[in-house]
């Protein structure tokens, strides 16, 4: 899959919130090898099991056969604590807590864009504890803020929870996750956080002396989300006319269309574009111009609904005249969604648009919370779980968490 660069925007864009999010909560990012040594998968029996399908293998360097078999990173467990042991040694190297960007390889069978791809991009956390308490309220912190982040950035209502045994990371004690309603009401697993426990460390020997000066192994997390999340936005909000994104993660905010039928009203109107251009960049608000004379401004109009853009604006000699502006809102379609007569004074022009941007994301978040909540049922035995199922509703109900 080549990601294009307005993709690329979006991802950027949960990349710039989480960032911040990860060295608040004391992370500090690095980089790993992205090919580990067979040896190291196989350390962990679990974790070798669980991920043996998906490896993709390096045999040969160089013209040579490798003495040992590489693996392309499926995820860094492995190699992290190899690093750790080398780290670690008492009760104050702790807690340690990383995090990397990287790509990231699974040989999946049936591929689809962004879901589910052969190589991706994503976070990978990493950390280590003196104590399990510690661990667990690293792992729970770190699901919390991915569920802020879908919820307050990316308008996806996520319903955060642990997943069961089976479904537990390979090498993992408990498996967080949060898990997305897509458009066809399946089930997107968003991101999660992994309580490790010592599985990893007593497999590579990560070893600390406590402040008793007794020998003890860390305790340890991992929490990843990806560019899957790009295609659980498309999933969550797009329609019949393309993507709909929610304004905090836009890689543009508003596109100005200017609208002109005879030669002498163009430089008029170019003219307050740039009024209206400057004054929404200096307010931060992510804002484009299209002024090409190549395509017509219907045209314009279908191709930024297309790509997801909440807010457009059209400037044409009449809104010169009467010095305003028209708006239209991506969420709302056809008359009801366009606004005439907005001042082109700076500070309404500002506070307008800014205002309508916060409706967008409130207005995305809602319709998503209640397509989310009318296809849930509650059930209360097998059969009511059954059924619910056969709808092609999701089901809520008691679980033995086994």
């Amino acid at each position: 899959m080549v990601i294009r660069p307005y993709g690329y925007a979006i991802w950027e864009a949960i990349q710039d919130y989480l960032n911040v999010k990860f060295k608040e909560t004391g992370h500090s990012n690095m980089y790993f090898p992205q090919f580990i040594p067979y040896s190291f998968i196989e350390k962990e029996a679990s974790h070798v099991e669980g991920f043996s399908p998906e490896l993709a293998l390096v045999t040969i360097g160089g013209g040579k056969e490798l003495e040992e078999k590489l693996v392309v990173r499926p995820t860094s467990e492995t190699i992290v604590n190899h690093m750790f042991t080398k780290w670690i040694q008492s009760y104050r190297d702790l807690p340690l807590m990383i995090n990397q960007w990287a790509n990231v390889t699974r040989w999946e069978m049936r591929t689809k864009p962004f879901i589910r791809t052969l190589e991706f991009l994503w976070q990978e956390g990493h950390t280590a504890h003196a104590t399990l308490e510690e661990a667990e309220k690293e792992a729970m912190q770190m699901i919390d803020v991915y569920t802020k982040f879908a919820y307050e950035q990316a308008a996806i209502p996520v319903i955060p929870g642990r997943k069961s045994r089976v479904e537990t990371f390979a090498g993992a004690n408990r498996t967080y996750t949060i898990e997305a309603m897509m458009g066809d009401k399946k089930a997107l697993q968003a991101g999660t956080s992994h309580n490790l426990g010592q599985n990893f460390s007593r497999a590579f020997g990560t070893q600390f002396m406590d402040e008793n000066g007794q020998i003890e192994h860390v305790w340890q997390t991992s929490w990843a989300i990806s560019t899957r999340f790009v295609g659980g936005i498309i999933m969550t909000h797009g329609d019949d006319a393309g993507l709909m994104l929610p304004p905090r993660i836009a890689p543009i905010q508003v596109i100005v269309v200017p609208i002109w039928k005879k030669g002498d009203e163009k430089a008029t109107v170019l003219e307050a574009v740039d009024s209206v251009l400057k004054i929404l960049k200096e307010a931060g608000i992510r804002v484009k111009v299209d002024d090409s004379e190549l395509r017509t401004p219907g045209w314009k109009f279908n191709h930024y609904e297309m790509k997801g853009i909440p807010i457009r604006i059209e400037i044409g000699p009449r809104d010169v005249t009467n010095k305003s502006v028209v708006v239209s809102r991506r969420d709302v379609p056809g008359k009801q969604g366009k606004e005439f007569g907005v001042s082109m004074d700076p500070s309404i022009l500002v506070n307008h648009i800014k205002g309508r941007l916060e409706d967008i994301q409130a207005s995305l978040l809602h319709k998503a919370i209640t397509f989310r909540d009318s296809n849930i049922i509650d059930v209360s035995s097998y059969g009511e779980l059954k059924e619910a199922i056969a709808e092609g509703k999701w089901a809520r109900g008691p679980w033995s968490a086994r």
